[in-house]
């Protein structure tokens, strides 16, 4: 049988999600923790990977068993074995079909930043100085929707076959004076790539590039034309999506 574990993570501790040899992430975490209840090695599949210091609101990743498993109990069990900056919301049966990452149907991502200093917000958004023009900023970010090849936003030598992404969504809010939310939603992502948009949109803001040289930058598929990334600490995956009642 699979199963879906739905979770949440505070990064900061975690070099991402994927296992690496030598250092502490999240996936091996949730992995070690899975067996030792279980008694047997298994092995979880995440809908995608965060990279080093990035926060998860809601990740997915499934397993499989051979047995039916008490789902809610197994939830319950797993948040009093994991550390305070893991937790498991949901063990859900699902069709075997189903795959964390090649069944999602899309992703969406926040990024957070506020102008101010504010002892709160350590850690959890990014601090930036000086004004930004955001209304500019979301008419570049509306040059985002639709498909289009990525490669300018993307972490250089990867192993994906292809860089085209479809974005549904991408806006800035203030949530209140000061402080501010990138929203991001395609179907798939680039390693890097929310983090390059945002940065690249900065320099929209900054009066450093205008809304036609953003159009271009996505356009001329060469990272060095983007603006520098933003640091992790600032960006959560927020939400999956698949086609299936619980995960809409």
């Amino acid at each position: 049988m699979r199963y879906f574990i739905t979770l949440s993570y505070y990064g900061a501790a975690y070099h991402g999600w994927q296992i690496q040899p030598g250092v502490p992430t999240v996936q091996e975490t949730l992995q070690r923790a899975l067996s030792t209840l279980l008694r047997q090695g298994v092995e979880v599949v995440g809908a995608g990977r965060t990279d080093t210091g990035v926060h998860a609101r809601r990740m997915v990743a499934h397993f499989d068993w051979l047995q039916e498993l008490d789902g809610p109990q197994l939830a319950y069990k797993l948040n009093k074995l994991l550390p305070r900056d893991i937790a498991v919301q949901a063990v859900e049966p699902v069709p075997q079909e189903m795959h964390a990452r090649f069944s999602a149907l899309s992703r969406t991502y926040h990024y957070y930043l506020h102008l101010h200093k504010d002892p709160f917000l350590q850690g959890r958004s990014w601090q930036m100085y000086g004004p930004l023009d955001f209304q500019a900023m979301n008419r570049a970010a509306g040059l985002l929707l639709g498909s289009h090849d990525f490669t300018s936003f993307s972490k250089l030598h990867t192993d994906t076959k292809t860089n085209d992404c479809t974005v549904s969504e991408a806006r800035w809010d203030e949530l209140r004076p000061g402080e501010w939310r990138f929203t991001i939603s395609a179907n798939r992502f680039l390693r890097n790539m929310v983090r390059a948009v945002v940065g690249t949109l900065i320099e929209v803001g900054r009066g450093r590039m205008t809304t036609e040289e953003f159009l271009r930058v996505i356009g001329q598929k060469d990272r060095c034309q983007a603006g520098e990334s933003v640091p992790a600490h600032g960006l959560y995956l927020v939400n999956v999506e698949y086609d299936l009642p619980a995960f809409r």
